[in-house]
């Protein structure tokens, strides 16, 4: 019976795009609130800012997100088509430079000729694309579940603090929504961390801290627009 494994590694494609929009919805789009709201405006005017933000930054990272993830992509597909072209060309030059990285990994010159050959024998793209060029399939750059990953996440994290002002009095928009938004914002490093195997008191830590701070800076700039207006 063949043992079925999961790792971490396996969730990276959609887990960085997904906890980059969430935490970039929350921070943008309270920090754009708290800035708004301490500027002095009526809460139709925090309110519209908020869905604007909102529609603005959900647009922004799926653009964003597809063209990097694109280019990432392209550089792969050209690395990949070069190693073909080699492969078809310079065939013994390859296997010579294959057994040489598993010689500096540690094996033995004729043990390092004999693994090159036979994965050579077996998938010679492959076995270049993963050990010279560190092309791993399932860390494979996919542009659209990036984009679509972040989109998401990013509208579903704005939203959190968009509903605070819905839900709260004028007066207390700006220390309801920065007090919600920290505690969004620990639960996502905390839960992000965990669905990465990494510290989740450490993920949560993180994500709070540079939150409060673009909240602070965002705040103490409306408050001085405000007054100066």
């Amino acid at each position: 019976m063949r043992h079925k494994e999961r790792h971490f590694s396996e969730r990276i494609g959609w887990l960085r795009a997904a906890v980059l929009g969430a935490n970039d919805g929350i921070v943008s789009t309270a920090s754009l609130i708290v800035g708004v709201a301490a500027a002095g405006a009526a809460r139709s005017d925090v309110i519209i800012a908020g869905i604007a933000g909102m529609v603005a930054g959900t647009m922004s990272m799926a653009a964003g997100e597809y063209v990097s993830v694109s280019s990432q992509s392209d550089t792969e597909k050209a690395d990949l088509a070069k190693e073909r072209h080699e492969l078809e060309n310079e065939d013994e030059s390859e296997r010579m430079e294959l057994a040489a990285i598993y010689v500096a990994r540690g094996l033995q010159p004729e043990l390092a000729r004999q693994v090159a050959d036979q994965l050579m024998a077996h998938d010679a793209l492959g076995a270049h694309s993963r050990d010279e060029l560190g092309i791993i399939e399932m860390q494979r750059a996919r542009p659209v579940q990036a984009a679509l990953a972040s989109a998401a996440s990013f509208a579903a994290g704005a939203a959190l603090p968009l509903l605070m002002v819905l839900l709260v009095p004028s007066n207390a928009v700006a220390a309801v929504v920065t007090g919600a938004s920290l505690a969004f914002l620990a639960i996502l490093g905390w839960l992000a961390a965990r669905a990465g195997g990494a510290p989740a008191a450490v993920g949560a830590l993180r994500v709070t801290f540079w939150g409060a701070l673009a909240m602070a800076i965002t705040y103490a700039v409306g408050a001085l627009v405000g007054t100066a207006v």
